[in-house]
C-alpha cells in the first residue's frame, strides 16, 4: 500500500510536466528569430525597419493570443488550447524556414502564429502549471522554463545560422523537429474537465492598475532593448562577429533572468508590492546603462546592460505573476494572467517604437527618455506599493 501511493505522489508532482515542456518548445520558437535579425537585415535584403516589424509581427499574435486563449481554457480547459499553441508554433516555424524563399508574407505570418503561440503558452500553460504544482511554485515554475525555452532557442539560432547552411533554415528545422515529441505528450496527458464557468464576469481589481499595470509592459520592454537595440548600437564595432555576439546578449539577458527568479521569490510579500519596486528600480538603471551604451558604442558596456536588465526582467515576470495570483480567484487566473501578459508583451514594441522615431531622434535621447519614463513608473508603483485594508 505504501508503495503504491508513493508511485501516485510521484505521478502527481509530474503531472506538471508535460505542460512545462510544452512551454518551453513554445518559447523556443518564439525566440529563435531575434539573434537572426543580422542576418536578415546584412544577407536577405531587409531594411532594419523590416525587421523590427517582423517583431511587431510577433506581438500582433501574441497579444490576440493571450487574451483569447486565457478566456476559452477557463471555459474548455487547458490541453485543447495548449494544443493549440503546439500547432501554431509548429507551422510558424515552417513558414519562417519558408521565408528565404517565399519572403515578406511568410515571414509576417510565421512571425505572427509564434506569437500566438507564445501568448497560449504564458496564458494557458501559467494556468495549466500552476494549478498542477503545490501552493506557491507554479508562478517560478512557469516562468522558469518559459524563460529556458525562450534563452535554448536563440541559442541554437545563433550557432545553426553562424555555422550551417542555409543559415535561415536549420535554425526552424530543429524546433519543428522538438515539437512533435511536445505534442505527443501533452495529447497523452489526461484531459482535465472544464471547471469554470466562462460567462461569470471577470472584475479587475484596483490593484492590478496601481501595481501591475505600471510594471507590466517594462517586462519584455527590457528584453528588448537588450538584445535588440543594444546589439544594433554596437554593431559597427563587432564586424562578423555580430551574430554571435547578438545570441550571446540574449542568452545572458535570459539565463540572468532565470537566475534571479528565486530572489524574487524572496522579495516577494504578501503585504507590499517590494518585488515590484525592486525589478523597476533594475528597469531604471539598466535602461540608464543602455543610454550610455548608445552614446560610447562600446561592446563591452553592452554585457552589464544585458545582465541589469536581465535580472530587471526575472524579478518583474514573477513578482508580476505572483500579484496577479494573489489577487484572482481560480475561475479568472488564466484569464487574468492573459491580461498581465498581454500587458507586458506591449514593450517588445518598443524596439520597432525606437526605430521608427530614429527619423527624427537620436538613439541616445530617446533611451535617456525611456529611463525617465522607468523612473516615473518606479515612483508609481512605490506609492502603491502597500496592499489595500
Amino acid at each position: 500500500m505504501g508503495a503504491t501511493t508513493a508511485t501516485l505522489d510521484r505521478a502527481s508532482t509530474r503531472a506538471w510536466w508535460p505542460a512545462g515542456l510544452a512551454m518551453l518548445v513554445i518559447g523556443w520558437g518564439g525566440n529563435q528569430f531575434t539573434p537572426l535579425l543580422s542576418v536578415y537585415r546584412d544577407h536577405g535584403g531587409f531594411s532594419q525597419l523590416d525587421v523590427d516589424v517582423f517583431l511587431g509581427a510577433y506581438v500582433v499574435g501574441l497579444v490576440p493570443g493571450l487574451l483569447i486563449a486565457s478566456v476559452l481554457s477557463d471555459r474548455f480547459g487547458r490541453r485543447p488550447l495548449m494544443l493549440i499553441g503546439l500547432g501554431s508554433s509548429f507551422l510558424g516555424s515552417a513558414l519562417l524556414g519558408l521565408g528565404d524563399v517565399v519572403g515578406y508574407p511568410a515571414l509576417f505570418a510565421g512571425r505572427a502564429l509564434s506569437g500566438v503561440a507564445v501568448g497560449i503558452a504564458m496564458a494557458v500553460g501559467t494556468a495549466w502549471v500552476t494549478e498542477l504544482s503545490p501552493s506557491g511554485t507554479g508562478a517560478r515554475r512557469s516562468a522558469v522554463l518559459l524563460t529556458i525555452g525562450f534563452a535554448a532557442g536563440p541559442a541554437s539560432a545563433g550557432i545553426l545560422a553562424e555555422w550551417t547552411t542555409p543559415a535561415l533554415v536549420w535554425p526552424y528545422v530543429v524546433h519543428l523537429a522538438l515539437c512533435a515529441p511536445a505534442i505527443r505528450l501533452v495529447l497523452t496527458t489526461p484531459a482535465e474537465s472544464s471547471r469554470y464557468d466562462g460567462r461569470v464576469r471577470l472584475r479587475v481589481p484596483r490593484r492590478f492598475f496601481r501595481v501591475v499595470l505600471p510594471m507590466a509592459p517594462w517586462v519584455f520592454g527590457s528584453a528588448g532593448v537588450a538584445y535588440a537595440i543594444v546589439p544594433q548600437v554596437v554593431d559597427g564595432a563587432l564586424g562578423r562577429w555580430a551574430l554571435l555576439f547578438t545570441s550571446a546578449l540574449t542568452v545572458a539577458t535570459l539565463v540572468t533572468g532565470v537566475l534571479v527568479q528565486p530572489l524574487a521569490r524572496c522579495l516577494d510579500h504578501h503585504s507590499s508590492a517590494r518585488a515590484v519596486v525592486v525589478s523597476m528600480g533594475l528597469m531604471t538603471i539598466g535602461m540608464a546603462l543602455a543610454a550610455l551604451t548608445a552614446v560610447v558604442r562600446r561592446p563591452w558596456l553592452a554585457v552589464p546592460v544585458a545582465l541589469v536588465l536581465g535580472a530587471a526582467y526575472g524579478i518583474a515576470v514573477v513578482s508580476g505573476l505572483l500579484e496577479v495570483q494573489r489577487m484572482t480567484p481560480p475561475e479568472h487566473l488564466s484569464a487574468l494572467t492573459g491580461i498581465y501578459y498581454a500587458l507586458a508583451y506591449i514593450g517588445f514594441l518598443l524596439p520597432a517604437l525606437l526605430a521608427f522615431l530614429a527619423h527624427w531622434f537620436p538613439l541616445p535621447t530617446m533611451l535617456t527618455t525611456v529611463a525617465l519614463t522607468a523612473l516615473t513608473c518606479t515612483l508609481l508603483v512605490s506609492k502603491f506599493s502597500q496592499h489595500d485594508t
